[in-house]
């Protein structure tokens, strides 16, 4: 099993302003939406916030609407909307989720909710940090 950092996810109510922060001040670029399809939503399930998409080349950040609900309208525990998270890539999510187990940490399990092609896990750091560890589908 590998991991790899991803990406950072930062969290606002006003997802055009920190887009045009990162893009205009730090002079990153942005990525095509259609580069992330996004699993449907509704008022009970899933997660239909704006979000946007920059990068320095390497690594991304996710810049999404901020979302308080989001954990409890799809039955998990971790809100990974609230603050935001730091993400890493994994080749084998169940060996991670095993380890999780292992190691008595709790995640939360939210598949595909999110994004079609990513299946997503998290859960916090020692000091409360959202962590997301996601496989490629």
């Amino acid at each position: 099993m590998r991991l790899q950092f991803h990406h950072i996810n930062f969290v606002s109510k006003d997802v055009e302003e920190l887009d045009s922060f990162y893009q205009n001040i730090l002079n990153l670029d942005s990525i095509p939406i259609e580069n992330f399809p996004r699993t449907s939503a509704d008022e009970k399930s899933g997660y239909g916030g704006k979000i946007k998409f920059v990068t320095d080349g390497t690594i991304q950040m996710h810049l999404a609407e901020k979302d308080g609900a989001v954990a409890i309208k799809n039955g998990q525990e971790i809100n990974p909307l609230e603050k935001g998270h730091i993400a890493f890539r994994t080749d084998d999510i169940e060996t991670f989720k095993k380890i999780l187990d292992e190691n008595k940490i709790p995640f939360s399990d939210y598949g595909t909710t999110f994004a079609k092609e990513w299946y997503q896990i998290f859960f916090r750091d020692p000091v409360g940090n959202v962590i997301e560890v996601h496989q490629l589908v």
